[in-house]
């Protein structure tokens, strides 16, 4: 079912576009209904117009009467501005949901007008093909119409968990920055089956199967990965063996390090930014 909202992306870098190609992809919000724009780069606001069909528009152009939902997703350093311009442009009316890491919901309510809805989302790269984990925390202004239209809207990318502010950087070590770890397991994959004698494109693809098997084995029969770890582990067995060495060699350490890691650093970025010159 087709909406009327009017979703207007301020931003557009990478994950712009991978939530813009995943709406598209998804169909429930029509292109001509989306707009996308930035501070200065009109060659980018032209690809993505050729790309994906949405309008792109000169951020001073922006008419903030006709958008219903602005999904902030600037680089961090250029907050600031980015909030000087919006204070004296955005409507009462407007959603703002804000993918701009390190940023909490009480610093944009802040730094916006007052009573404005803020809802702080997490979502990753794989919205592009709306397989997106999708975190959402709400403002204290939030109310549940507003909620419920930003879980319509991010539910097109994939799903979407409702969670405490305070668990943000968490779900960012997770699942913000988990795509990439996962791509990094496949690329030492990659090197030990091309040195086992596969070529690239084959190993690549059973890499890639039996990462999208392990997880979809997760996900529907609703058992542990570690009873499904010890039900493929026979004794003394290739299984056995192989993670033998992963323990051997920390791999299990490595992942729980890396979630910490990012994590930590989601939350060293908060305090960095909101205490950084651009908070005026």
């Amino acid at each position: 079912m087709k909406t009327r909202l009017n979703i207007a992306f301020l931003g557009a870098g990478s994950m712009a576009e991978a939530m813009i190609a995943g709406i598209v992809k998804q169909g429930n919000f029509p292109k001509c209904q989306l707009f996308v724009t930035n501070r200065n780069n009109k060659l980018r606001l032209l690809e993505l117009k050729t790309k994906y069909g949405v309008k792109a528009i000169k951020m001073e152009l922006l008419n903030f009467e006709e958008i219903d939902i602005l999904i902030i997703v600037t680089k961090p350093k250029d907050i600031g501005d980015v909030f000087h311009f919006l204070k004296t442009k955005l409507k009462p009316h407007v959603l703002i949901l804000s993918a701009v890491a390190g940023i909490t919901t009480s610093w944009l309510e802040e730094n916006l007008p007052t009573e404005q809805q803020v809802i702080r989302i997490m979502p990753n790269t794989s919205s592009l093909i709306c397989e997106s984990a999708t975190a959402m925390s709400p403002g204290k202004n939030a109310d549940k119409q507003a909620i419920s239209r930003g879980k319509e809207l991010l539910s097109t990318l994939g799903s979407v968990y409702l969670i405490d502010e305070e668990k943000m950087d968490i779900f960012t070590g997770i699942a913000g920055s988990g795509p990439a770890y996962f791509y990094y397991l496949m690329e030492e994959i990659e090197k030990a089956g091309t040195n086992g004698g596969l070529d690239m494109e084959t190993v690549r693809e059973i890499s890639a199967q039996t990462l999208l098997g392990a997880a979809k084995m997760v996900l529907q029969q609703k058992e542990s990965p570690a009873i499904l770890r010890k039900k493929v582990t026979s004794p003394n067995g290739t299984t056995a063996a192989g993670l033998a060495a992963l323990e051997n060699y920390g791999g299990g350490m490595a992942i729980f390090q890396a979630i910490k890691r990012a994590a930590s650093r989601s939350k060293e970025m908060s305090t960095e930014l909101q205490n950084s010159k651009f908070n005026r």
